[in-house]
Order: C-alpha cells, then sequence, then structure tokens
C-alpha cells in the first residue's frame, strides 16, 4: 500500500469517528435511529432499553437520539444480526447469491464458510469463484481454507491442495483461517503435509477449525495441541466436554445432514455457554425455507428450555469472539450496526434485518443488492467440470464380492455389513458405485449398500462428499448406467431414474454442486425427485440424495466408497 493511500485511509477512518462522537454526543442527527428499543446486551445478559442511534454503519449510542431516518420498535426485541459460525454454502445447491436471499430474511448477517465442496472439484478456482461470487451480498460471507481436498489420501478429487496452494489466500481481507481439519489421523500420525497446513496457519496468525468425531483421549491431546480449537462433530454432550476441557470451542450443529443441538443442550448453561456457537455446516433449501437458518437453531433452543439470551450469545457474541470479529456480534457503540429485530422471544419471527446500517430486509422481503464482479473464465470454467466416457451397464459388474456398506436411520456412519456377491432386492442389498469425474481416470469403484430399500430403478449424484466424484445405487447395472450419463448429461445434479427413463432430477451446473436457479425451483424439483425415489422404494427413514452423497466420505467410519474401491475408514485402507 503507497503512502498515499495509507495516508487516505486514515483520514477517513478520523472522519468517521468525528461522525459517530458528533452523534453519540447528541450534536447530529443519526443516519438511522431504532426508537424505543428493547435490545439484547450481550456484555451485561439482559434486555436494556434506548433509541440505538447508527451512523456511518455503525451504533454511535443507545439513549434518547434523533435520527434522519427513525423506525419506532416498540413491542419488539432487537439482537445482533446472526452468525453462522460454519457451513459449506454448496450444500444450498444454489449460487451464493440466492444463498443469501434465502439466509437474510431470517437474521443472518454473517457466515463463515468452508468451500472445500467447490475446491474438490476446481480446486484454487473453487476457492476464486467463491470469494469473487460472495462479493456484495447483503450478508458478510467470511471464509475459512479448505484443509483436506482430497479428505485423504484414499479418496481421488479433482485437485490436490497442499499448504503452498492455500498460503496465498491467507492474505485476502475475508479469509480467517483454516476449515475443518478432517484428517485427524494424519494429524494424529504426524503426517508432514498435513502438519504443514497447520503451522502454515499458525504462522500467519490464524484459527484452524476441527472436525474430529469420537477422537478422545491421548489422541484429542495431541489432535488439540497440533492448534486444533473447535470441533462441529460432537453429537454426546460427554465428548464435547471432554474437547471443551481441552479448550476447543464447542460449535453446535444443527443442519440437514446433522442435527445435534438436542443432545447438547445441556451446554448451553453458565458453566459452558460462552464456549459454545451455532452453525448448520449443511443446509438445504426445503430446510432454509420452511425451517430457516440461525433463527431456527436459536428458536428450538429455547424450546428445549435454554435462556433467550444465552441461545442469542451462542449466535452472536460467541462466534464473533471466537474468530476474532471484534467489530460484531454485540449492540453497543462503536460496534457495526448488523441487527435483527424479532417480534419476542416466543415465537422468534424475525420482522426486520439492518445491515451495516441500512435496512436490508422488512416483513420477509430482501432489499435489492448489487451483482458480484465474477469474471467471465471463472464462471466458464464452473460450468465445465466433468470428463467422464460414456458408461455402460457393464462397468458396473464387479467381479466377485464385495463390501456391504450398512447404513444407520438418522445418521451418516455406516456399519460394515460382511460382503455379498450379487443384488438382492428382497434383501434390501443394492449395488453402489463411485465414478471419478474430474479427470477422466476411468476409475470406478463398485461395491453393495443395505438400507437404501430401492425396489426399482436407480439414483445418481454428483454430490457425493468430499471429492464429488458421481455416486449411483441401483437395482441393475443398465438404469446405473443411464442415471450416471445423465447426471454427465446435465454437467452435474441428481438423477433418480427407472427402465431407462428418468423420473426426477435437479440439474446442478456449477460445478456439479449449485444450480443456476432460484432456490423455490431448486426445491421443488429436489422434492419431486426426492419422491419418485420414494416410489421406488427407497426407505422414507433416510434422505436419499443426502445420505448417499455421504456414503463416499472415508473420514466417516465405518465403511465408505471411494473410485478405486471399499474403505476401512477406521483403518484408512482398502478391504
Amino acid at each position: 500500500m503507497s503512502e498515499n493511500s495509507k495516508t487516505a485511509g486514515l483520514q477517513r477512518a478520523v472522519t468517521e469517528k468525528q461522525a459517530l462522537i458528533d452523534v453519540a454526543m447528541g450534536r447530529k442527527k443519526a443516519d438511522l435511529v431504532l426508537k424505543n428499543a428493547v435490545y439484547v446486551n450481550v456484555f451485561s445478559n439482559e434486555l436494556c432499553k434506548g433509541d440505538i442511534a447508527i451512523v456511518k454503519g455503525r451504533i454511535a449510542g443507545i439513549g434518547s437520539y434523533e435520527g434522519v431516518t427513525e423506525i419506532d420498535v416498540a413491542g419488539k426485541i432487537v439482537c445482533p444480526g446472526f452468525i453462522d459460525a460454519h457451513i459449506h454454502l454448496e450444500s444450498s445447491l444454489v449460487s451464493p447469491r440466492e444463498f443469501a436471499k434465502a439466509v437474510v430474511p431470517h437474521g443472518t448477517t454473517t457466515v463463515v464458510t468452508d468451500p472445500h465442496e467447490i475446491a474438490n472439484v476446481m480446486g484454487t478456482d473453487g476457492i476464486e469463484y467463491m470469494l469473487q461470487s460472495t462479493e456484495n451480498l447483503p450478508v458478510d460471507v467470511l471464509f475459512m481454507l479448505p484443509s483436506c481436498v482430497p479428505a485423504t489420501p484414499l479418496d481421488e478429487a479433482g485437485a490436490e491442495l497442499d499448504h503452498s496452494a492455500i498460503d496465498g489466500f491467507y492474505a485476502h481481507p475475508r479469509v480467517l483461517g483454516l476449515a475443518e481439519m478432517m484428517n485427524s489421523f494424519g494429524v494424529i500420525h504426524k503426517d508432514p503435509q498435513v502438519l504443514e497446513k497447520l503451522a502454515g496457519a499458525q504462522s500467519h496468525g490464524a484459527l484452524i477449525d476441527g472436525h474430529a468425531p469420537g477422537v478422545l483421549g491421548k489422541e484429542l491431546a495431541a489432535y488439540a495441541a497440533a492448534g486444533v480449537r473447535s470441533d462441529h462433530e460432537c453429537s454426546q454432550v460427554e465428548e464435547a466436554l471432554e474437547k471443551l476441557r481441552c479448550g476447543q470451542y464447542i460449535m453446535v450443529r444443527d443442519g440437514t445432514a446433522a442435527r445435534n443441538l438436542e443432545a447438547l443442550t445441556p451446554l448451553l448453561k453458565e458453566s459452558y455457554a460462552d464456549r459454545c456457537v451455532f452453525c448448520t455446516d449443511d443446509k438445504h433449501p426445503i430446510d432454509l425455507l420452511e425451517k430457516g437458518h440461525i433463527d431456527y437453531i436459536i428458536r428450538t433452543a429455547v424450546s428445549c428450555g435454554v435462556e433467550p439470551i444465552t441461545a442469542i450469545k451462542a449466535a452472536t457474541r460467541n462466534p464473533a469472539e471466537y474468530f476474532g470479529l471484534r467489530d460484531r456480534g454485540a449492540i453497543a457503540p462503536g460496534f457495526r450496526a448488523d441487527l435483527t429485530v424479532i417480534d419476542g422471544f416466543e415465537r422468534f419471527r424475525v420482522e426486520l434485518v439492518i445491515k451495516r446500517g441500512a435496512v436490508s430486509c422488512e416483513g420477509g422481503v430482501v432489499q435489492p443488492f448489487a451483482a458480484a464482479n465474477l469474471k467471465k473464465s471463472l464462471a466458464e470454467k464452473a460450468h465445465d467440470t466433468f470428463r467422464v466416457a460414456r458408461l455402460r451397464p457393464e462397468d458396473f459388474r464387479p467381479n466377485g464380492s464385495q463390501g456391504v456398506i450398512g447404513l444407520v436411520a438418522g445418521e451418516i456412519i455406516s456399519t460394515d455389513n460382511g460382503r455379498a456377491e450379487a443384488i438382492d432386492p428382497e434383501k434390501d442389498i443394492l449395488r453402489i458405485a463411485v465414478i471419478e469425474r474430474h479427470k477422466g481416470t476411468g476409475h470406478i469403484g463398485l461395491g453393495y449398500i443395505q438400507g437404501y430399500g430401492l425396489k426399482s430403478g436407480a439414483v445418481a449424484t454428483s454430490i457425493s462428499h468430499d471429492s464429488h466424484n458421481i455416486i449411483v445405487v441401483g437395482t441393475n447395472e443398465a438404469d446405473m448406467a443411464f442415471a450416471a450419463n445423465r447426471v454427465v448429461e446435465n454437467r452435474g445434479g441428481i438423477v433418480v431414474a427407472d427402465k431407462g427413463k428418468v423420473k426426477g432430477e435437479v440439474v446442478l451446473e456449477i460445478a456439479g454442486l449449485m444450480s443456476d436457479d432460484s432456490l423455490i425451483s431448486v426445491n421443488r424439483r429436489l422434492e419431486e425427485a426426492k419422491e419418485q425415489a420414494f416410489r421406488l422404494g427407497a426407505s422414507r427413514g433416510i434422505d436419499p440424495f443426502m445420505t448417499l452423497s455421504f456414503m463416499s466420505l472415508p473420514v466417516i467410519p465405518t465403511l465408505r466408497l471411494t473410485t478405486r474401491g471399499m474403505v476401512d475408514v477406521l483403518k484408512q485402507e482398502y478391504i
């Protein structure tokens, strides 16, 4: 930065402080005043009263104030804007712009995203795509850099990102640190490349998020000692407490794929609550449309007996403190005017959202906002990510017996159900395959799955965590080939097929992960396709697409299938 730029920046800061001081002292009118406010004070843990005066996007003072624009919020409660501490935007199945339209009406003003889904497809171009496409949104999108592309050496992604590949991104003003270190096995066993990423993040003074389901005792000590400061994979209080005692923040997750809030509500009391933050991790369209976002987690926590202000702090001040976001997460002089106005603690309905001192949403209607400045070349790359030769039924016929992945209702973990030699729908034994789709290697991993329930046809998707190859399950090889080929023709998405015909599909043309269409349209097609899968026999005890998408992730026990074959996750080896 040149000296002239530094000088100009300093002068702007001085001018802004002068304006804040003048409004705080009552010498000048505020840009905006929320009159007669009852607001959540996250420092004193109480409801306070006063007019909230805002100038140049910040809170100048709270008391008796006049403004150029005034909004009477009597009878309402004003909260700090809500923060999602960990999410993959790609899980919404729509572009970041459409995601913003969905979450802003629910009071979300900041999200911290890990773009490892698209990075597994496009490498650093994927990270750059998400950085550019999240500019100018009415929600601040902050980033943690993908730590595991691919998730483990047993996976086969579209890219391999080592420390040097991501190091330059730490200079970006919206990058906060290193995202969930899923390869806990690599940390504990001192994998040099894994440790380089941890050391590299620390050299920038950056945070490191964790992902270590079931890692406890000395292994947890080693994992935490390496610098990991949070975990969002806890499903039981005992595990969460052990991690909290090791200095980790506990991200209480309640999303679409995994819902841990109810089990972890005992943490949200005085002894531990300040070390808890809320996150969604993955959030599908129907949940965003029908339930909400962070507001839904707060509402649910309160219904489970959590004190309302404690729940609000887990969505505001606590994540702000964890991530070092000193300018937000509270309603007090000098803080950013990111505010959410609700009708009360009982219904907890968001009525008004203020972002950077201006109304961004009122009555559920999002105000117009500028388009992102996305490079044409990046957009073109994101729409051209498949390198797969035409698939034939014989490509899905294994030689000899293969391992059987057992599904667990309501969970994304699996069991080892032995081996099988043939498809047997009567015993719920179906063929499952993972097809490499990034580099045209022709690799296809084959196995069996039990618990999916399909009686006819096949289901295929290009959402297969985290490498996002094509994963397909079916009752016969012909429909499996048809469904997988249709995914390729669509440049990505979900296909339900039977007897050589498409029964339902969702086109996800952005890296095979997201759609250019609206959230409402994507959700409608998704739910229609889901119903078609159920009609073909898929178990209604599972989400036929989300459950399938996790069967290729070799960091979640017990068995998983990758492009090179069946993996014993606990041993991190092929079987």
